[in-house]
């Protein structure tokens, strides 16, 4: 948007005042410990409801590369391996098979939300266009398993199988790895791409436990209780009386298809999702024939550049994440706009991100016939406050008669359940099932949220060392702990389209794998010097959203109005971090290269 505006003035004070009440309603002293996680007495929440598990003998031997992980970080990665010349790589992950959250997440309607051609990594090399320009989940379920099996990923992959412990063998220059299977393996890379949300949450209701109807999570569907598949038919709701609690990205995907099939849906929302237009349609064949060579790392090149504030001739993908590129960057870092001095580029920003809010309340005046149910559903926070969705279908499904909407905002949510009802206030909704959309826990897996204990050298334990911050270079490894690496946004890059983040940060970690396997008698390490530089310049440019996030509605996003820590992604962008990155493989790479112990 150029500096000068001559759209309608906004009331920016009084818009702020209403987006604060609007959050002080749903904030609660509790803030995270509101929900409890599928472990214990709810453990059964988070088993694996479509892949048997299979009891095998513990494992002893040694592979070269081992990836903890199967979504879509672990599978580019191995793939970029394999096409380094690595033949011993051991793929693991808790679930049954690969796919990452596309394994897990199987519920009616679940579709990506970022354009299918550029979300899908490697569909040149699997030799695939999506059907869908927004692939449903099991495309891209089975567009995993095909990148798996493209690249040779099952010969040594152990499924249902959790890595418990990591203890670098300085005399071996190899790491130990424990399993919950019992395992003792070994290997001389381990590579950590577990994510961050796997492990689904549960909303603390009061209650819960006594509910005696039929429960689940959407990332553990029960199809077997509802009948049908990913494209509806749930004709076992028939006649249930269902209660669907969230409407997130989940809740605003699954909605429509429980309304369709259930005698009567109960809506549980705390805060109305942003719900734009999306537009989705079949690959035009002829588009798809017409595709040449290296069509989609342009690409993923074009979206990231677009949503980062960089400059493009051309948006490739013209969709809602392209058209509010500028909203994004107050979550999302990118380049900002230095024609304008800050404060009046802030000014910009928020009647920009204001003119995009008051266009999303009037779609929903638009298409939801009742003013009290339109009402409801408006959403009074900034664009980025929670994650943007899209769909042709959700505001559509408050127009039918056996679907109701209850607003939980002034009950600090659901109040209680009992023996067959859930109670908002003094108000009971008598029920049959009810199914939670209520996400995950974001990092209790993984190495930086304590789940997988990691000792280096001399016995030191990773989070020890971090515990005045982390300390990597690049994000991708530490010194003291030789031979690991992590996937993920710490002291890295983001962007909505994580999948591009992750192919990025595989091509470079085999390009690292391979060097070290070219100079053969070699450990993988940063010097403390090069992680302090790099957590110091991580820190220096850093665009700190923290007042942003202050200001919104709770959510997993600012850890449900307890506030975030800015300074843990690089914010230059990751256009420019994948330059840097670039120019560090050229000329530095080196430098991680160090005789063995």
């Amino acid at each position: 948007m150029p500096a000068t505006d001559h759209a309608p003035e906004i009331d920016l004070d009084a818009l702020r005042a209403r987006y604060a009440r609007e959050r002080d309603r749903r904030l609660r002293p509790d803030g995270a410990v509101q929900y409890r996680s599928a472990a214990g007495e709810f453990g059964y929440y988070a088993t694996d409801p479509y892949t048997p598990r299979r009891e095998r003998e513990p494992l002893t031997d040694t592979v070269e590369v081992l990836v903890v992980g199967g979504g879509f970080g672990g599978l580019v990665t191995g793939a970029r391996l394999r096409q380094a010349g690595v033949e011993s790589i051991r793929m693991t992950d808790e679930a049954g098979d690969f796919g990452g959250t596309w394994y897990w997440n199987r519920y009616p309607g679940i579709h990506c939300d970022i354009e299918s051609y550029s979300y899908m990594p490697l569909l040149e090399e699997v030799g695939y266009v999506p059907e869908w320009r927004y692939a449903p989940g099991e495309e891209i379920r089975r567009h995993a398993v095909a990148i798996a099996e493209t690249f040779d990923l099952y010969r040594d992959a152990l499924f249902h199988t959790r890595i418990t412990s990591l203890d670098w063998d300085g005399r071996a220059r190899e790491w130990t790895v424990g399993t919950d299977r019992g395992d003792r393996m070994r290997a001389r890379f381990v590579i950590t791409s577990s994510g961050t949300l796997t492990r689904p949450k549960l909303p603390g209701i009061p209650g819960i436990e006594d509910f005696a109807g039929h429960t689940f999570h959407t990332s553990r569907w029960d199809y077997g209780y509802t009948g049908g598949d990913q494209d509806g038919g749930l004709v076992g709701l028939a006649d249930k009386r269902v209660a669907v609690v969230g409407t997130g990205a989940t809740g605003v995907q699954v909605i429509p298809h429980l309304a369709r099939d259930a005698e009567h849906l109960y809506v549980f929302q705390r805060t109305p999702s942003t719900v734009d237009v999306r537009d989705n349609r079949p690959t035009d064949p002829e588009w798809a024939a017409s595709l040449k060579p290296g069509w989609q790392r342009e690409r993923m090149e074009n979206f990231l550049a677009v949503v980062s504030g960089e400059p493009v001739e051309t948006d490739l993908t013209g969709d809602g994440w392209t058209a509010t590129a500028r909203l994004q960057r107050k979550v999302v870092s990118g380049a900002l706009d230095t024609s304008v001095p800050p404060q009046e580029r802030e000014r910009l920003d928020e009647l920009a991100d204001a003119r995009t809010m008051d266009r999303i309340r009037a779609r929903v005046d638009e298409v939801v016939d009742d003013p009290a149910t339109a009402e409801l559903l408006k959403p009074w926070y900034r664009y980025m406050c929670k994650r943007p969705c899209f769909s042709d279908h959700y505001l559509q499904t408050f127009n039918r008669p056996d679907v109701t909407l209850v607003d939980t905002a002034d009950h600090g949510g659901i109040t209680r359940m009992t023996r067959d009802a859930v109670v908002v206030g003094d108000a009971e909704y008598p029920v049959d099932c009810v199914v939670f959309a209520t996400g995950f826990d974001v990092g209790v897996s993984g190495v930086l949220s304590g789940a997988l204990p990691v000792r280096g050298r001399d016995g030191r334990e990773l989070l020890a060392s971090w515990s005045r911050g982390p300390v990597t270079l690049h994000g991708f490894y530490s010194p003291g702990f030789p031979n690991l690496f992590h996937l993920g946004a710490l002291q890295n890059a983001n962007s909505v389209n994580f999948a591009h983040i992750l192919l990025e940060q595989a091509e470079h970690i085999a390009a690292v794998v391979a060097a070290a396997r070219k100079a053969g008698d070699v450990v993988v390490e940063p010097s403390p010097e090069a992680a302090e530089a790099w957590g110091r310049e991580v820190r220096e440019t850093a665009h700190d959203n923290c007042a942003f996030q202050a200001e919104c509605t709770p959510g997993y996003y600012n850890r449900e109005g307890a506030g975030v820590h800015g300074g843990t992604s690089y914010s230059p962008g990751p256009v420019a971090f994948h330059r840097l990155l670039g120019r560090w493989r050229e000329e530095r790479l080196h430098e991680v290269l160090k005789p063995g112990d």
